[in-house]
């Protein structure tokens, strides 16, 4: 298990989701308080964030835990963007310990934290081919989405797809994904938790990231697409 959180709207700074909040990815590493499976989340941390002046965004992933980073609280405070991703990782039984296990998985300008677990067996069959970056079932799943955007999909229905395709073939299945292009977030809730709060943007995460009101819980089996004209929540 995971938690993780994303940002799209005015530009902030990337302790916005790790360190500034009352229950920020910082604290939510060692005191998560709704996570469903494993009790820390000490097993790497990845961030992700766009910059005006690169195509592609820039991504800072360590496999040691969010906490152990000396280097990270200056970062975070420098690296600023109207559209932030950001990640703590549990790594489910079985699945190896390293950065390229860690989200954001990324292609071209996309990038993609996966929040849940997943048989491979049932993500394997929607890759078209690709070879993920890991073994892990977390980059099977990334695979699988950007096989689909690379060939035209749009960023929810490639998604939605695979999102429905993998939950189908692994009912067990835990499918929260937050999947952007630095313009759009798409996120789904599937057998997992995943709360909005609307403001000068959308922000989503895992778990609330502090105690204001406004935090409102996705339904299960849907989507929020989220951009800068408005947010949709739908089945997926």
């Amino acid at each position: 298990m995971c938690r993780h959180a994303a940002w799209l709207g005015a530009p902030r700074p990337l302790t916005s989701l790790l360190q500034e909040p009352s229950h920020g990815l910082f604290r939510q590493s060692h005191a998560p308080r709704m996570q469903r499976c494993g009790v820390v989340n000490a097993d790497g941390f990845g961030m992700g964030w766009y910059d005006a002046g690169r195509e592609e965004p820039v991504r800072y992933r360590r496999s040691i835990p969010i906490w152990a980073d000396a280097n990270l609280p200056g970062l975070a405070a420098a690296a600023r963007s109207a559209c932030l991703v950001a990640a703590v990782r549990s790594a489910s039984p079985g699945m190896p310990v390293e950065e390229s296990a860690t989200a954001p998985f990324a292609e071209g300008r996309w990038l993609l934290s996966h929040n849940g677990r997943v048989a491979r067996e049932a993500v394997r069959p929607l890759t078209g081919g690709r070879t993920p970056e890991s073994p892990c079932d977390s980059a099977w799943l990334a695979a699988a989405v950007f096989a689909r955007l690379g060939a035209g999909a749009t960023l929810g229905g490639a998604v939605s797809e695979v999102v429905g395709l993998a939950g189908l073939s692994d009912p067990a299945a835990r499918l929260n994904l937050l999947v952007t292009d630095g313009d759009m977030i798409a996120a789904t809730a599937w057998n997992e938790t995943l709360f909005l709060h609307l403001g000068e943007g959308a922000l989503l995460a895992s778990e609330p990231l502090d105690d204001r009101p406004g935090w409102d819980a996705v339904p299960d089996r849907h989507i929020v697409l989220a951009t800068p004209d408005g947010v949709c929540v739908q089945p997926v």
